[in-house]
């Protein structure tokens, strides 16, 4: 199926590793253009060039995406570099563990800061490119919005304004025929995933105890699905598709999950 991403400017927040960067891998083999934005300076040059390696394009813009202005100046890079903006993934965000108990207001403000201001910055600075192209916006979240966890107040507040911004911007966005939905992920293998589970002493027995929770095969998810599923709510091929919280997690948050 032919998703029509060709030269598709599309901006990945945290596009260098993880699951941002198996979106951009996947945009990108779609001919589209991804544009990551980050602050790290070896993850992404190393993106572009594996990428680049297997046949396609990318760029980049630099920002630390807590600060308001490095986000607006970012944006602006793109558009100054690029020429466009097709599309946004809201990607980039880490579960950081400010419980209830445990943290304080310092530090639940940062992991708002930290996992769901940038959204609302990027999105506010990408639209006025976006109502010319008609584009599209994803958000990516997380089943915490939904099941909890506990020990992560900052991060499941964050999550659950995700999936309410998606449903307002939505709303908002309809006389333009900009479409914003979310993909709702659960237990995913990447980098961040792996360094938090490492914190366990048998940290392989808590990894096979967290996939016989999870239905459809009891496996992880893969990067490369839940990124299939983001270019396809980016492309004109899901065109009556907006304000859906889609779930890409095998099942686990809604089929008889127990914690």
């Amino acid at each position: 199926m032919d998703l029509k991403l060709k030269d598709k400017v599309i901006i990945v927040t945290g596009g260098s590793k993880g699951i941002g960067k198996g979106i951009c891998k996947i945009l990108a083999a779609e001919g589209a253009f991804p544009v990551i934005i980050g602050r790290n300076r070896e993850s992404i040059p190393e993106a572009i060039k594996e990428i680049e390696a297997a046949g396609g394009k990318a760029g980049f813009a630099y920002a630390e995406l807590t600060s308001n202005k490095e986000c607006q100046f970012a944006v602006a890079d793109v558009i100054k570099k690029y020429g466009s903006i097709d599309g946004l993934v809201n990607n980039a965000g880490v579960n950081d563990g400010v419980g209830l108990e445990s943290g304080d207001y310092e530090g639940f403000m940062e992991s708002l800061k930290r996992n769901v201001v940038h959204y609302y910055l990027m999105a506010h600075y990408a639209l006025p490119e976006l109502k010319k192209t008609k584009g599209a916006i994803v958000n990516i979240g997380s089943k915490t919005s939904f099941t909890g966890q506990g020990g992560t107040s900052g991060y499941a507040a964050a999550n659950g304004a995700r999936n309410s911004l998606t449903r307002e911007w939505a709303v908002e966005l309809l006389p333009h025929k900009i479409r914003v939905n979310t993909v709702i992920v659960a237990e995913c293998f990447t980098p961040l995933y792996k360094k938090w589970i490492s914190t366990f002493e048998n940290w392989e027995e808590k990894l096979d105890e967290i996939t016989q929770h999870i239905p459809l095969g009891n496996r992880m998810t893969e990067a490369q699905e839940i990124a299939s599923t983001v270019a396809f709510l980016l492309s004109e091929v899901s065109s009556h598709t907006t304000g859906q919280h889609i779930f890409v997690d095998g099942g686990y948050t809604h089929l008889d999950r127990s914690i």
